[in-house]
């Protein structure tokens, strides 16, 4: 593995130059990621681009080609168990300890954390219908869903990571938890990033933003600034030439007219060619800027 360093920060999550691959194919290519205590971070981006991978090697759960990960401080692969208890995660498509109920799964992880909330299961449990007595091989993917999540929860960590956490769930149930997520987050100060390709789950929660697409994060910022920073511009023909260079996204339509995703600069204005002749700009909102940005 490369040797790029981070500078021990104690923040829950850091990585730098991240590459992986697989079979030599490559997945991630040099990503850069912090995610500040207290932030709620939405990983964004379409299936099968990166998301899990990167979840993974930011855990140490996978060993990057090259570039570094860090989890309060400590490097990614080598987490002392100190550390390994403020974590809660939450896989897409958890297998683990398939054998047992889903009350005895819950009752042996119960005893690595000192601060499990034996209450929070048995409402949850209730809640949302979960025979404590079934085995978990026996559940549907949206069964087994829920009590990860709930596994997750209990465990009241520092910093909850969940993969894609509304996949299998109805809606109702993704209501459910996008509630108790911001709840953790805004009562617990709780530090979480979950991946998602659903937008709307994203804005109702998530304080920031990520875009992975290609490999590479192409945004990261707060939620309320990528609602405000983007537009889309429409230029006629005839002003073509002016297009800026930076935009994000050009797209050539059949009269020759062009239309891109372009950001305003520091001061708040958007590029000069914004303001020629026959242009027009809309701001762009989250979902449309993903599909802008992913399409």
């Amino acid at each position: 593995m490369g040797n790029v360093g981070l500078a021990t920060t104690g923040s829950p999550l850091s990585v730098r130059k991240l590459v992986c691959g697989y079979a030599g194919v490559s997945v991630l290519n040099g990503v850069d990621l912090d995610l500040p205590e207290g932030s709620v971070l939405g990983l964004i981006g379409r299936n099968g681009v990166g998301k899990s991978t990167l979840i993974r090697a930011m855990l140490g759960l996978l060993e990057p080609l090259s570039g570094c990960a860090e989890v309060f401080g400590e490097p990614a692969l080598k987490l002392s168990d100190t550390v390994k208890a403020r974590i809660a995660y939450v896989p897409q498509q958890p297998e683990a300890l398939a054998w047992l109920t889903a009350q005895q799964m819950l009752d042996y992880v119960s005893r690595f954390y000192s601060r499990w909330d034996a209450t929070f299961v048995r409402t949850m449990l209730k809640q949302w219908d979960i025979p404590p007595d079934r085995v978990l091989a026996k559940f549907s993917p949206g069964e087994r869903q829920r009590v990860e999540l709930i596994r997750g929860l209990a465990s009241q960590p520092d910093l909850l990571v969940l993969d894609e956490p509304a996949a299998s769930l109805d809606p109702v149930a993704r209501r459910q938890l996008l509630r108790e997520i911001a709840l953790r987050a805004g009562e617990a100060g709780t530090t979480v990033l979950f991946s998602t390709h659903i937008v709307s789950d994203l804005e109702r929660v998530a304080s920031d933003v990520a875009f992975l697409h290609k490999g590479s994060l192409l945004l990261n910022c707060s939620v309320d600034d990528a609602k405000e920073r983007f537009g889309r511009l429409w230029l006629p023909e005839s002003a073509a030439t002016s297009a800026p260079s930076s935009a994000r996204v050009r797209r050539v339509h059949d009269d020759g007219s062009l239309s891109l995703v372009v950001e305003r600069d520091n001061d708040g204005n958007w590029p000069e060619s914004a303001y020629a002749s026959g242009a027009r700009i809309e701001t762009l909102g989250l979902e449309d800027l993903f599909v802008e940005i992913a399409g």
